[in-house]
Parts: C-alpha cells; sequence; structure tokens
C-alpha cells in the first residue's frame, strides 16, 4: 500500500528542515510519497489532507515551538477541530542542557494534536543536540522502524470496518 507522508517542518536554522529532507531523499519513492512543507503560515486546515503527517520540529527559546510554527500552533489551540482521523509522528530537536524544556516543541505538537483526538504512530522521537549525533543521521536510522508502525496502523484500520461489517453479518 502506498503512504502519502506529509512532513511539517517546524525551525528557526534550518536543522528540521534538513531532517526532512534526507528523510525525502532516502525514502520517498513509489510506496512512500513525501512532502515536505514549512509550517509558515498554516492553520489546522493541513491536516484535511488524506495521508500520515510528521511533525518535525525543534525547540526554541523557553520550550517554545519555532517563530514558524507559532500561528498552526496557536490556530490549533483556538479552533479546536476535530481530528480524529489523523494518523501522525512527532520527531523533537531539543538540546539536553535545557533541561526543564527539552523538545518541547515537539512535545507542544504531539500533546495538541492528541487532545483534538489524533492518533500518534510511535514514540514522540526526541533528538538531543548535545549528544555527538547528527540529527539526520539518527532520523535515518530512527524513520524505517517508524513507518513500519505507521503501515502496521494503517493496516488495522483498513481492517477494523471489514472486521465490523463481518461481525455485524453474522447471525
Amino acid at each position: 500500500m502506498a503512504i502519502k507522508l506529509h512532513i511539517l517542518v517546524g525551525t528557526m536554522t534550518g536543522t528540521a528542515e534538513l531532517v526532512a529532507q534526507e528523510l525525502e531523499l532516502a525514502f520517498g519513492d513509489e510506496n512512500l510519497a513525501i512532502d515536505i512543507t514549512l509550517m509558515d503560515g498554516l492553520d489546522h486546515r493541513v491536516f484535511a489532507q488524506s495521508g500520515v503527517f510528521l511533525i518535525c520540529t525543534s525547540t526554541y527559546g523557553h520550550g517554545d515551538v519555532p517563530d514558524n510554527a507559532k500561528v498552526l500552533y496557536a490556530d490549533l489551540l483556538s479552533s479546536r477541530p476535530d481530528l480524529s482521523q489523523l494518523r501522525y509522528g512527532v520527531f523533537a530537536l531539543g538540546d539536553s542542557t535545557h533541561v526543564g524544556t527539552f523538545c518541547f516543541g515537539g512535545k507542544h505538537f504531539d500533546e495538541a494534536l492528541s487532545a483534538l483526538g489524533a492518533t500518534r504512530c510511535g514514540s514522540v522521537f526526541e533528538h538531543n543536540a548535545s549528544g555527538g549525533t547528527l540529527p539526520e543521521d539518527v532520523a535515518l536510522e530512527w524513520f524505517p522502524l517508524w513507518i513500519a508502525e505507521v503501515r502496521k496502523l494503517l493496516d488495522a484500520d483498513v481492517d477494523t470496518p471489514q472486521n465490523a461489517s463481518l461481525q455485524a453479518s453474522k447471525p
């Protein structure tokens, strides 16, 4: 089954965008169509597109979402759309030297999407800038496991209506 993956990028310095680009180069093909979109100027309507979403965002300031992600984040909190059909993942970038706010940019999006009924695929991945690894390298290792979880969840979504109708047809 081909998957449409929308990677929404929140970034101040371009690091999260580099991660998204590396994922597209390494994994985008006929079975996985990857679309990268910077969060600049987006609102909740971006989630009306079919497919799975990956939030790839850094953390800025005192645990805030990056400047280019603030409008989307605020809109999610104020408009409170029903996102119960949404499937998403989070690749959060942060620095563990900021103990109280480590990877909060990604965590804020995760909390907002979850509160609006969306289903997260896998755990929030937290990259530590002080860990001595490049986020794009770590993402290339993490992604195959994450996309396998996505496929499993999507397969279960497809099977559920069939199972329900089979159950309903039994006497």
